[in-house]
């Protein structure tokens, strides 16, 4: 679709969380400050960990002989591991989450107005999006932002990056004025399409 491949990495760690952009084809992360990617406070970090590199058709990350290894969702690297969107990656005891804006397959089009193609974190995404539907009162808004980030215990930055995936994915253009209205037609799309389903959410409920 012509679309520039851009990619982010959510960082949590005792100094909080925040969203790094990739913003080179290649970004290197570890302990030491002149990396683009920094992990302070991680004594399990080396100081040049790995290094993510941006392909014209996704991204890739790569261990740099760190002394305790670099995981994609628990799986050790070895080698290059293709990354997509929602992937929990982990330096030594630090976790971090990849995102990418553009990539192929999260493109995929809807078979007869069914549920797009989700990752793990967008279906949870929804399911929190979609809960008060299912448990306040009639008309009900969804959740907003904070309150999403809040249950999902990931921060603002990244419920608004995989809103803005989903937003795409169930083809929902910017309504005028902004606000949350875009949020609601989210909500009864994902329902309609049975991306989420009531018996899911009555499963999803804490």
């Amino acid at each position: 679709m012509g679309v520039a491949l851009g990619g982010f990495v959510e960082v949590r760690g005792p100094q909080g969380t925040r969203l790094v952009e990739l913003t080179s084809d290649r970004s290197s992360l570890g302990r030491a400050t002149t990396n683009d990617v920094v992990v302070l406070l991680d004594a399990t970090v080396s100081r040049l960990h790995a290094v993510i590199e941006r392909y014209p058709t996704g991204f890739c990350v790569r261990d740099l002989g760190s002394a305790n290894g670099t995981f994609v969702n628990g799986e050790p690297v070895r080698g290059e591991t293709r990354l997509r969107t929602g992937d929990e990656l982990r330096l030594g005891n630090s976790p971090l989450t990849f995102f990418a804006v553009g990539d192929d397959e999260s493109d995929i089009t809807a078979v007869a107005d069914g549920p797009p193609v989700l990752t793990r974190r967008e279906r949870e995404l929804l399911l929190a999006l979609c809960r008060p539907l299912l448990e306040g009162a009639a008309f009900a808004p969804p959740a907003g932002i904070r309150q999403m980030a809040t249950e999902l215990f990931v921060s603002e930055a990244a419920v608004k990056f995989h809103l803005a995936n989903l937003y795409g994915k169930f083809g929902l253009e910017e309504p005028p004025g902004g606000g949350p209205s875009r949020r609601v037609t989210l909500a009864g799309e994902a329902i309609r399409r049975r991306a989420v389903t009531i018996a899911d959410l009555r499963g999803a409920r804490h």
